[in-house]
């Protein structure tokens, strides 16, 4: 295990009530309602156009893009005064770079909501590269706009970028999404269950830990548990 790489929303810093606010508060400002209580297994992870293009198939990309501005100035709004860090994650991280492990956060954030954690928290200095939907790929592909979760484009940039092997790289999440978005990526993975139960990580088979936060996790257990099962199925 040589690299960590990071989801930011749900992961490292205690968002997600955030946004389930700022999307109820955007749904009511249209006479809608969220409907069912799965919305958030199902889009944690992708990208607001992908989401919304389901959503609104028959929209332009540029409402959509509307729709999403909104959005997340809805979510920075409620956010701003009082974004926290998850339990742990300052601590885990500084273990991790004290034991010479290259990190990255790999997030399908926007720029202005990572601004704000980053503001907030300095974690844009915690770890040597930050990958999102507002990058191109370097590697396969180059110049294509990264795909959100589970479309592995975030972690196999990330790994390029760090010039480490996917299978030396462990991603910890919060969404079944970004999980399999690892898997397809030949990563290993830990769920973190700030934002659904253990059970909705139920079957996947390239998880070595599942966790309710930071706090509980020991680095050098992940790393005895990554080395026994280096190399995650995948499809990538």
């Amino acid at each position: 295990m040589h690299a960590l790489l990071f989801d930011l929303d749900g992961t490292l810093i205690d968002s997600m009530p955030h946004h389930q606010d700022a999307w109820v508060q955007w749904y009511a400002r249209r006479g809608l309602s969220m409907g069912s209580g799965d919305f958030f297994s199902a889009t944690a992870g992708r990208s607001n156009a992908e989401i919304l293009l389901d959503l609104f198939p028959a929209l332009s990309v540029q409402e959509h893009a509307a729709m999403a501005d909104e959005k997340e100035a809805i979510y920075r709004e409620l956010a701003a005064p009082s974004l926290a860090l998850i339990g742990g994650a300052r601590a885990f991280v500084e273990q991790a770079r004290a034991a010479g492990l290259r990190l990255a956060v790999c997030t399908a954030s926007t720029l202005p909501n990572m601004a704000l954690a980053f503001e907030r928290h300095g974690i844009d200095g915690w770890v040597d590269t930050v990958v999102s939907p507002a990058d191109t790929l370097s590697g396969p592909g180059a110049g294509a706009r990264v795909r959100g979760k589970p479309h592995p484009d975030i972690f196999l940039e990330a790994a390029r970028r760090l010039g480490i092997s996917p299978e030396h790289c462990v991603v910890f999440e919060d969404a079944p999404l970004g999980v399999e978005g690892a898997r397809r990526a030949g990563m290993q993975a830990v769920a973190l269950t700030t934002t659904l139960p253990a059970q909705a990580f139920a079957g996947f088979d390239n998880l070595i830990a599942v966790a309710p936060d930071f706090t509980t996790l020991e680095l050098s257990e992940l790393i005895r548990a990554h080395r026994a099962h280096p190399k995650a199925p995948h499809d990538a």
